[in-house]
């Protein structure tokens, strides 16, 4: 059963057009949702979380709509952004009263617990707190609520490898339940690479794929070889072909890799390479 189900949403500003996204995320799973910057990934989480209005499209959380019932739909999200959404001037105590303030679910001692075991400062402005401090801090905020859907916008960005893969272990802790998923917008592609169930790639306001992890990384690979070896008959299998002094790299399904030839060197695709060639390519899969 689908968690988040998002069906035909459109947004248009006057510089850029969000259109007919579609995608839905089973319960106890993890989504990557990628692209390069104004893509539409922040539009799309924005509407989600109701930040601002889709001009059309539905949206439901556990087949619920926001405008069902619009403080019941917003409770079962949680967010964390690249930036903390605290008052600088706050402390953890001002944290706790907003938090029993707005949500009825918040548990303030599952939130000391994971404060303690962090050792988030007590008395020091949120202002002071450094990056990974900020971070520990929305987690601990949402994972003290009773939360379903979690949805991360660039969450990981600039924290230090190890902060990084106590993050991978609570997201996993998150979904351990089967109950509860994860939408995660990211740059840092080597975070989903070690999670991510589906990877959607959105570009230019469009969805260009909408697959499993493993469907993707064994649906594509990356080819090497020097210019002169590339028929035109090969080069129209090749996706984003980026040229190079010593030759040239390229996208290709897996199906077309068998036979190319043993002047080419191919090489397994990561999530990495496969948006970056299909960008290139200016979307176009063909």
């Amino acid at each position: 059963m689908s968690l988040l189900n998002v069906q035909g949403l459109q947004k248009t500003y006057d510089s850029f057009q969000l259109k007919d996204i579609s995608f839905s995320l089973p319960k106890g799973f993890i989504m990557g949702y990628i692209g390069e910057n104004g893509a539409g990934k922040t539009t799309t989480l924005n509407l989600i979380t109701h930040l601002c209005h889709a001009d059309s499209g539905t949206i439901s959380i556990d087949g619920l709509q926001y405008e069902t019932d619009p403080k019941k739909y917003i409770e079962q999200i949680g967010f964390i952004g690249d930036q903390s959404y605290f008052p600088g001037e706050f402390r953890l105590k001002d944290i706790r009263f907003l938090l029993k303030l707005m949500y009825p679910s918040f548990q303030k001692d599952k939130f000391d617990a994971m404060a303690a075991n962090w050792k988030l400062p007590e008395k020091t402005k949120i202002q002071d707190y450094s990056r990974g401090m900020k971070v520990k801090l929305m987690f601990a905020s949402v994972l003290s609520r009773d939360t379903k859907l979690l949805i991360l916008d660039e969450a990981t960005n600039g924290l230090d490898p190890v902060m990084r893969a106590e993050i991978i272990d609570m997201l996993q802790d998150y979904i351990m339940d089967g109950e509860r998923s994860i939408l995660f917008s990211t740059h840092v592609l080597s975070d989903l690479e070690q999670i991510a169930d589906y990877i959607v790639l959105i570009h230019k306001g469009k969805i260009l794929l909408n697959q499993t992890k493993e469907e993707l990384l064994e649906n594509y690979v990356i080819v090497h070889g020097a210019l002169s070896d590339l028929t035109e008959a090969k080069k129209e299998k090749m996706i984003g072909i980026i040229e190079a002094a010593y030759g040239f790299d390229a996208l290709l399904s897996s199906a077309d890799a068998e036979g190319l030839g043993q002047e080419f060197v191919i090489e397994k695709a990561s999530i990495d390479q496969i948006m970056i060639h299909m960008i290139k390519n200016g979307g176009n899969l063909e």
